[in-house]
């Protein structure tokens, strides 16, 4: 996985979910409420940018998400954990006020449904079953230990990368680098660094997984609380 812009990660097939069926009918009940609302109306199917004519959409927002294709990978079991749908839903207010001006309706708007998603969410997530529960896992975390990530976490992982600061982005390549250094590809003329996903011991993997989750979790909810910020739709 390429860290610099324009890099997408591959998209993760169908695979072995681990949510249970009350999760899961749990999350789409939040999105389906969400969907429901006349305002959802420019999140709920992804941007047309060429129509719209936005031609530098795909460089400002290189992983477009939108709530109908949340539902789809919900109804086929895609997600492997509540953290993994939570990531692709922040997804789409994430693009959004990445795209729109700060202050612009557009802006305010996803900032509004962030914070709404957020206090749905919350009350799921708490509610969910451990993962890797019989395996060592513990109550409200991902996965410990040597416990295998499934295709779904990783591409999560993948497009969460994409979403912290230059800072937190760093200590990940540090821990990386000092634990796993197997997964990391260095090109010092260009100044970047490749992360294969799949090279990352189980272990590892989840103590950097639980950190940018928790980054970009923090981020979404501070965002939405602040009431005000951001870019440009």
């Amino acid at each position: 996985l390429p860290l610099s812009k324009g890099a997408a990660p591959k998209k993760a097939p169908p695979s072995d979910s681990t949510m249970d069926k009350t999760t899961t009918d749990k999350c789409s009940k939040i999105i389906t409420q969400i969907m429901a609302r006349t305002d959802s109306e420019p999140f709920r199917e992804p941007v047309d940018w060429k129509a719209l004519g936005l031609f530098d959409y795909p460089q400002i927002v290189p992983h477009p998400m939108d709530l109908t294709t949340v539902l789809t990978n919900l109804s086929r079991g895609s997600y492997a954990s509540p953290s993994a749908f939570a990531s692709d839903v922040r997804l789409i207010w994430k693009n959004c006020m990445s795209y729109n001006a700060d202050g612009s309706d557009f802006y305010l708007l996803a900032q509004e449904f962030s914070k709404r998603f957020e206090e749905k969410f919350s009350k799921v997530a708490s509610a969910a079953p451990a993962q890797g529960a019989g395996q060592g896992g513990k109550a409200g975390k991902a996965p410990v230990n040597d416990t295998t990530p499934s295709a779904a976490e990783k591409s999560a992982f993948a497009r969460s990368l994409f979403r912290i600061g230059k800072e937190e982005l760093g200590k990940v390549v540090t821990v990386l680098d000092d634990k796993s250094p197997a997964c990391l590809t260095k090109n010092s003329a260009e100044d970047e660094v490749e992360i294969d996903v799949d090279q990352i011991s189980a272990r590892v993997f989840w103590e950097v997984y639980e950190y940018v989750e928790n980054v970009v979790g923090g981020a979404s909810a501070a965002a939405a609380a602040a009431g005000q910020g951001g870019k440009k739709k």
